[in-house]
């Protein structure tokens, strides 16, 4: 980070500039080092601001990294070195140019007395509620080290479930805008001059071959105009589906999807039951880490219901009770939760629920990769069953009566 300074000379002839440095106390020692007495050393955040927006634009922090972060931090801790120190050390060794922006931030405010969690808390793009309040956790019951490897260990949950999202949704979605683009780049450029042989062959052909000809001529003609609707279609719903309507619609509308929505239930929650799960672990109260999941969920439907189970359990009800009456938590879970409550290991309940939906989620995702190379054979067999008969098996009837 840059500070602006004001010091003197030993002829005590002011100075004043710039100077880049990890924190004030590196920048003096830098200002003394070259003969001059710091009178102020202030932070440039005129420039700090500008260069932390381009740093998140052009980095942003990953959950993998956030993960090594807290392991790193929470080694560092349990050698009882101080969180200052290796929140400047990790600073140091971190590659990625925000984090360190980020790191140093949070190493200045502990410095001056504020919490880490508190710290952490002022970069909410970074440090989620979760993350911040098993921090806090773990500073009111002096354990801080374990709450930081629960909190790497949550990380780590949250990032492998979703790559296997990622990779369950992301590889159909691929070999489907794959398929659209190849599908008509046939029916505009190549359909056209297999048919042309018919029209000039000027005979009776069947019906579909006709669709077929007149279809191809459309597209041909006016696939600029087809290009641009289909563009506009896919930017429009884009953007429908980024504003708070659309997102809510939209996730309605995918968990009643066949294969695809029962997969995002057993993801959804897999999520709600581990960081449940470690948030009553690290000592959190029921309803604060109702309420701290219902926002990391991912969905609003599970959100909403979430939600209300924290509102239920504070006049008195439970949460067993809550997530019987809706048809989005499956009975199993609920019951499980039950016993959980009865029996005071609501902790380690929820923790065998996620080992089970994640085991349910893995199968998914292996059969939905599984099946949809036989899918793509069939489809692409489809469209070429379509040429055959619909163009190439009249121009070879014609020949044959030549």
């Amino acid at each position: 980070m840059k500070f602006s300074f004001k010091a003197k000379n030993v002829a005590g002839q002011v100075r004043e500039g710039l100077i880049e440095a990890m924190n004030k106390d590196v920048a003096a020692k830098i200002i003394e080092k070259n003969g001059y007495v710091p009178i102020s050393i202030t932070e440039d955040t005129s420039v700090n601001i500008f260069g932390k927006q381009f740093a998140k634009i052009l980095n942003g922090v990953s959950q993998k990294e956030l993960m090594v972060f807290f392991r790193q931090l929470s080694t560092l801790v349990e050698a009882r070195i101080s969180v200052v120190l290796a929140l400047q050390t990790i600073s140091e060794q971190s590659e990625n140019q925000y984090m360190q922006i980020i790191l140093n931030e949070v190493g200045n405010d502990v410095k001056d007395g504020t919490s880490l969690s508190d710290a952490l808390g002022k970069h909410e793009d970074i440090f989620s509620p979760l993350i911040v309040s098993m921090v806090r956790a773990g500073e009111v019951s002096g354990n801080l080290r374990q709450s930081l490897e629960f909190v790497a260990q949550s990380i780590q949950k949250n990032y492998i479930l979703t790559s296997k999202i990622k990779s369950a949704l992301y590889y159909p979605g691929f070999v489907l805008f794959f398929a659209t683009l190849v599908g008509f780049l046939v029916v505009t450029f190549i359909l056209p001059k297999i048919t042309l042989m018919i029209k000039d062959l000027d005979v009776a052909i069947p019906w579909y071959t006709s669709i077929l000809i007149n279809f191809g001529s459309f597209m041909e003609n006016h696939w600029i105009v087809v290009l641009f609707i289909m563009i506009t279609f896919v930017l429009g719903f884009w953007y429908y589906v980024r504003t708070k309507e659309g997102q809510l619609q939209w996730q309605l509308i995918v968990l009643k999807i066949p294969v695809v929505g029962k997969m995002l239930q057993n993801i959804y929650i897999t999520r709600f039951a581990e960081n449940l799960s470690t948030l009553l672990v690290s000592g959190i109260p029921v309803v604060r880490s109702l309420t701290i999941v219902a926002d990391v969920i991912g969905n609003h439907v599970y959100k909403t219901m979430i939600l209300k189970a924290a509102q239920d359990v504070k006049v008195g009800g439970s949460m067993s009770s809550s997530f019987l009456q809706v048809r989005e938590m499956p009975l199993i879970v609920a019951q499980m939760i039950r016993i959980g409550e009865e029996s005071g290991t609501l902790p380690q309940v929820l923790n065998s629920v996620a080992v089970f939906y994640n085991q349910e989620v893995e199968t998914t995702t292996k059969n939905m990769t599984a099946l949809m190379e036989p899918l793509m054979i069939v489809l692409l067999g489809i469209g070429v069953a379509i040429l055959v008969i619909g163009v190439l098996m009249p121009i070879y009837n014609v020949a044959g009566q030549l």
